[in-house]
């Protein structure tokens, strides 16, 4: 049987994932990485190329030897959306930033107040705003680093960043690509007029767009040395990792609906054309499947949230984990399992709602805490971040219902998050519609892997591969008892967070992520 390999340059981690091609995974390696701010420049997030190569060459050799007899077939990339690569035209990177570098405040600013509506007319026909596109960062670069700008031939996404290093020619795809802000929702390419608007240089349109599933290129003899992997392997176009988190899952039709719960939440809604939010707060991007949308909105950080109150709070339940080699998180929700829905009342303050054309966000604090140890224990603070992560995004799928017409009958749950049984449960309580949970809970692997199998003909398309490959693990029906209490935690975490964003506008607070020019 052949194996397929997907890549992931994560938020939060680099990893590689081996499947067989009935969608088994079979092994997977992955190391955490950190961008780190350029203390020149408030607000940078640089992305190491080098280190950062070495930790996937490690994880694809330790995912490798988990495998007897393995044979790769072919291999496809996905990652974090935003963070782009500048390359020169020898292919080699010049520069690179993570997803929400916010460097490029006065260049937003700029385009603001000099061209007044120029971003709302963007948004319309790329369904992308300034806040972290590609527009500000290139200007950026422009003012402060001419000579990488001058230098510059190829602007990719980190997927496609993965792919060269494998050996594949610069290319972008419309998933990934398109969250530049630089491509036309319609026509699934660069847009001239975008381009022209703000007054870049059209060099960075001529890397050629190719759709999800295409044969890119194939490993080269350097990367087999560097890897393990076997020199002529095709390399397949792969795309944003909430998009292939969606193929990953079987969101593959119109009216489909997928939470992915990762570092960020992301909440996505298949449309079948690319409609408008008059207000511009949801993001309209590029499914990965040709003649397919997604209405998008995003809850900033709940998977860093966990984890600083893993590491922070909770070293203990850390250590205890490692020693008798159990997974944290099930521990920190066998803990928080004692706490009632609700959480005794504390609201912690993170993301707020999805607000695409004013994106920011209030200073962490947890709010309406007691000096009760029984009320205010670490239970009912690790299960009020829980219940947060699923009301905002109810807040977000309410928001997205308002432009749909529709909100979700059922929703399907994936990535990290979804391990977790408490949280899935959660979320269907929050919700109050039934939510399932897959087999393999790396979605986006998954996704990237049916690309693979697309670009080499083991699967005819995506719904198809989807049909196959994608199997559902559990169900977790809504309990309607708790409905009140989650209806009256979202009135109340409404009032609170519109409160405590004042004072962060303000500069009492500092804002745990501001967009460019916010």
């Amino acid at each position: 049987m052949k194996h397929l390999l997907a890549l992931d340059a994560g938020t939060g981690s680099g990893r590689a994932v081996i499947f067989d091609e009935a969608g088994v995974q079979l092994a997977a390696a992955s190391r955490e990485w950190h961008h780190t701010e350029d203390p020149r420049y408030p607000g940078s997030m640089d992305f190491a190329v080098e280190q950062n190569w070495q930790l996937m060459v490690t994880c694809i050799r330790e995912a490798a030897a988990q495998v007897p007899n393995l044979d790769i077939a072919a291999i496809s990339t996905t990652s974090m959306r935003e963070g782009i690569v500048l390359l020169d035209r020898n292919g080699r990177e010049l520069w690179a930033c993570a997803n929400v570098d916010s460097r490029a405040i006065a260049e937003v600013r700029e385009l603001r107040a000099l061209r007044p509506g120029i971003e709302h007319a963007m948004y319309l026909r790329s369904g992308q705003t300034l806040a972290l596109g590609a527009a500000p960062r290139l200007r950026w670069l422009q003012r402060h680093r001419p000579d990488l700008y001058d230098r510059a031939e190829h602007m990719i996404m980190l997927s496609d960043w993965l792919a060269v290093r494998l050996g594949a020619a610069p290319a972008v795809d419309p998933s990934n690509g398109g969250t530049t802000g630089l491509l036309n929702l319609k026509t699934r390419t660069w847009d001239a007029e975008i381009v022209q608007a703000y007054e870049l240089d059209s060099r960075f349109t001529h890397t050629p767009v190719v759709e999800s599933g295409t044969v890119i290129g194939a490993v080269s003899h350097t990367c087999a040395a560097e890897t393990g992997l076997k020199a002529g392997t095709p390399i397949v176009m792969g795309g944003g990792d909430a998009q292939l988190g969606a193929v990953g899952l079987g969101v593959v039709r119109p009216g489909q609906t997928a939470v992915l719960g990762g570092t960020f939440w992301q909440q996505m809604v298949n449309i079948d054309h690319a409609i408008e939010d008059p207000s511009g707060r949801t993001r309209i991007n590029f499914h990965a499947m040709p003649g397919m949308w997604q209405a998008e909105a995003i809850v900033f950080f709940p998977g860093f949230a966990v984890r600083w109150f893993r590491d922070a709070m909770a070293p203990d339940i850390k250590a205890k984990a490692a020693s008798e080699q159990r997974d944290a998180y099930a521990l920190l929700e066998e803990m928080a399992s004692t706490a009632p829905p609700g959480a005794n009342g504390i609201l912690p303050i993170f993301s707020d709602a999805m607000n695409y054309s004013r994106w920011r966000h209030a200073a962490p604090s947890f709010l309406n805490l007691t000096v009760d140890p029984q009320t205010t224990s670490r239970a009912a603070l690790f299960r009020a971040l829980q219940e947060n992560a699923a009301i905002v995004t109810l807040a977000n799928l309410q928001q997205i219902a308002s432009i749909t017409g529709r909100f979700p009958d059922a929703v399907t749950f994936a990535s990290g998050a979804a391990k977790g049984a408490l949280w899935s449960q959660i979320l269907a309580d929050v919700l109050q519609v039934e939510v399932t949970t897959p087999v393999v809970k790396e979605a986006t692997s998954l996704g990237a892997v049916i690309c693979a199998g697309i670009g080499i003909g083991l699967y005819a398309s995506f719904a198809e591969a989807a049909r196959q490959l994608v199997r559902m693990e559990r169900s977790y029906a809504p309990n309607p008892a708790n409905a009140a209490v989650y209806a009256d935690l979202l009135e109340r975490w409404r009032a609170a967070y519109a409160l405590q964003l004042e004072l962060a506008d303000r500069g009492v607070t500092k804002s745990m992520w501001r967009a460019p020019g916010e």
